[in-house]
């Protein structure tokens, strides 16, 4: 089975301009103008110091993955068995869920450097993703 319709993301109050930022491929999310802080999920006000005072702010795309798993289980047409999950730790500070795509890494995933890539469906939703980065020498 190819790959399928991606199911549409559960909205909620705060995720508009989030969703909008990912299907123009440049995400941002909140940062709190009081404190600094980049904020995920979508929220009205800052978690950190409570300011209602929030932007939406571009990501570096850069961060690190802290967590991983190999689902050897099909739950979605559009991902065959096997297919990973990662969560990744944003330069920003917020923790992201999403999928590693291109080459994965040897061993533990824990702490390898990836970057944000957006994933385009046949039905026109985007996706953001991670891919491996490369390091500098």
């Amino acid at each position: 089975m190819g790959l399928q319709s991606f199911p549409a993301p559960l909205m909620g109050f705060y995720d508009p301009p989030m969703w909008d930022s990912i299907r123009a491929k440049a995400m941002r999310l909140q940062c709190c103008r009081a404190c600094g802080s980049f904020q995920y999920p979508p929220a009205p006000a800052c978690v950190d110091c409570l300011s209602e005072e929030l932007d939406w702010a571009p990501l570096s795309g850069e961060g690190v993955v802290v967590s991983w798993v190999i689902y050897h289980r099909q739950y979605l047409d559009m991902y065959a068995p096997p297919y990973n999950v990662v969560t990744v730790k944003l330069k920003e500070g917020p923790l992201f869920t999403s999928n590693l795509v291109g080459r994965c890494p040897e061993g533990s995933w824990i702490g390898a450097p990836v970057r944000l890539v957006y994933k385009d469906f046949p039905d026109g939703k985007v996706l953001p993703q991670f891919e491996l980065a490369v390091l500098q020498s």
